[in-house]
């Protein structure tokens, strides 16, 4: 009678605080302290996040860190992510080889929303591993090239020895119409390119400012300089947009470490426009 009445039990629906298994089908070294993963599922997969989302990647017996989304499998066919070496649970992330299973929760947050930046240009400033969430953007306009006006991607990284996919940086450059310019905080031996923060990048370029969206990522403090310049221009605020990156744990509005004044970083953002976060920004915290 017991196993009768276990059996008539309904499975209990997995939700968003339980992990999917995924599997590592290739891994990418980009620089000397930063990988690609891709990822296929081993059980159901986790729904197609959007450009700009990010999921909670679990290594067994290790612990669980937020990663954005890097490549997205409705546009690259597996889920992607760069992971920075940073902490005891990305370096484990790093480590993983092809074979290996770990864990995906998500996808959570706001994205970039890039169809509503149809028609009008297209600004894309990017700060070191702030290139990985830019990524899907960039493959998503270029893609739909004409749907877009003028197109511009920046690019800035410490070294030349930091910068993520170098490779497919010299295919954007390739598309026809589409301005590309990188510079780094500091030069080595052979870099002949531009030497200096990424706002030094902002001056001449081909886009119109008041018809345009900009898409920012990158430490926090390159993100407030480049959203307010772009903002002084004569771009719109509610059009310049940025990646905030917070202490998500729960990713579901409930732990409270996110919090960002009145957002909760990990629903109401990552993704939020400058015109949310210029305020929250300027307010120094201890």
């Amino acid at each position: 009678m017991a196993a009768d009445v276990a059996t008539a039990v309904p499975a209990r629906p997995a939700g968003p605080m339980v992990p999917v298994r995924y599997r590592v089908t290739a891994r990418h070294q980009d620089t000397a302290d930063s990988v690609t993963l891709s990822l296929m599922p081993i059980d159901e997969p986790i729904d197609d996040p959007e450009p700009g989302q990010f999921t909670m990647l679990y290594v067994f017996g290790v612990g669980e860190v937020p990663i954005s989304v890097s490549g997205c499998p409705s546009r690259e066919g597996v889920l992607m992510h760069s992971v920075r070496a940073v902490g005891a649970i990305s370096r484990a992330l790093c480590r993983l080889e092809p074979g290996s299973a770990l864990g995906v929760r998500g996808p959570f947050g706001v994205g970039w929303d890039v169809s509503s930046a149809e028609g009008s240009d297209v600004l894309i400033v990017a700060g070191g591993i702030g290139l990985a969430p830019l990524r899907p953007v960039i493959r998503e306009v270029l893609a739909g090239r004409e749907r877009f006006g003028r197109v511009a991607i920046l690019i800035g990284a410490r070294t030349p020895d930091a910068l993520l996919y170098t490779e497919e940086i010299e295919q954007w450059r390739a598309v026809p119409d589409v301005h590309v310019e990188i510079t780094v905080d500091a030069a080595t031996q052979g870099w002949t390119g531009n030497v200096g923060v990424v706002t030094t990048l902002l001056e001449g370029l081909p886009t119109t400012p008041t018809s345009t969206t900009a898409f920012v990522c990158g430490p926090e403090v390159m993100m407030r300089v480049v959203a307010r310049d772009i903002v002084e221009s004569g771009a719109d605020a509610s059009k310049v947009r940025i990646s905030l990156e917070r202490n998500f744990q729960c990713a579901v509005r409930q732990c409270g470490h996110c919090q960002l004044g009145p957002l909760f970083v990990c629903a109401d953002g990552p993704v939020v426009s400058w015109t949310k976060a210029a305020g929250l920004l300027a307010v120094r915290r201890w």
